[in-house]
């Protein structure tokens, strides 16, 4: 069985963690490989990054940004194991024997198409707005669980007949979600899942401003999404999506963004601050989707 470990790469340095791969399929004779694709990175991290070619299989370089989804779907091009490790490129391994673990599971859960291995934050970031909501709202803490709404694309290992059939969906080019729609297309088609903890450390140091303009991003993509009645299946269950629907239906939009107005800077206040609170982040993006969307 081998294992195509597979990293989407932008404006980071991916050095230590190719380097760390590298040492546990030399030093265990793992059958893998270790697959980089560039997504038009700044050069100064092409740079860096290309004194670790010779660690890799295969290190492609894009001239153009091509978005997250379609980046990943790209590897199918370029990969040769039955199963495809997906890992965010600012991922950082926590043991030596990460890749082995994953192989084990597979092993043992004979059938198993797509598993997920969870994350950790980085402490130096934990106060950070990002990092705070990872922490009450995309952490995996359970033991194992078939529960698809746990699914991040940070760190999973899916089989490579699985993915050529259900792929990311390629409209979003922005940021925001793809692992959700994604991880809604396996689940509605039965394919088989397992989350464990298998984490790595996720190296998010995303200031409060830019991660607040990252959410806005996140809300263009739903809105991009809802436009298109045959992604209805998979995005109708989206909370802040379902409200807003319940709201626009009753007529309630007018009077929500009425008071919305009235606390909006109370709340971006508090989000770029230094104690965020998650529940005023819902309140914002519910305030966002309101505004671009129409009766």
């Amino acid at each position: 069985m081998k294992l195509s470990v597979c990293i989407p790469v932008y404006n980071f340095d991916i050095r230590e963690l190719v380097c760390d791969l590298e040492r546990e399929i030399t030093d265990k004779n793992l059958d893998a490989e270790i697959i980089l694709i560039d997504d038009a990175s700044d050069e100064k991290f092409n740079i860096l990054n290309r004194e670790i070619q010779n660690k890799v299989s295969d290190f492609i370089f894009l001239a153009k940004n091509i978005g997250r989804s379609a980046i990943r779907n790209l590897f199918l091009n370029y990969s040769k194991g039955n199963y495809l490790l997906f890992l965010d490129c600012d991922a950082k391994l926590i043991h030596t024997h990460f890749l082995t673990d994953y192989l084990q599971e597979i092993q043992n859960n004979n059938g198993v198409e797509v598993v997920y291995g969870s994350f950790r934050i980085d402490p130096k970031y934990s106060h950070t707005l990002r990092n705070k909501y990872s922490v009450e709202r995309e952490i995996f803490y359970g033991e194992r669980s078939s529960d698809f709404s746990v699914f991040k694309t940070v760190n999973f290992i899916i089989r490579r007949d699985t993915f050529k059939q259900f792929s990311f969906n390629e409209e979003l080019l922005h940021y925001g979600y793809e692992d959700y729609i994604f991880a809604k297309k396996l689940e509605l088609n039965k394919v088989r899942f397992l989350a464990i903890q298998n984490p790595v450390i996720h190296i998010d140091d995303t200031p409060n401003t830019i991660f607040l303009a990252k959410t806005e991003i996140a809300i263009d993509s739903l809105i991009q999404l809802s436009q298109n009645p045959e992604n209805e299946i998979f995005i109708h269950n989206i909370k802040v999506y379902e409200i807003a629907q319940k709201l626009i239906k009753n007529g309630l939009r007018i009077p929500f963004l009425v008071i919305y107005k009235r606390v909006q800077k109370k709340l971006v206040d508090n989000l770029l601050s230094e104690t965020p609170v998650i529940k005023y982040l819902d309140f914002y993006k519910l305030g966002l989707l309101l505004k671009k969307s129409k009766d």
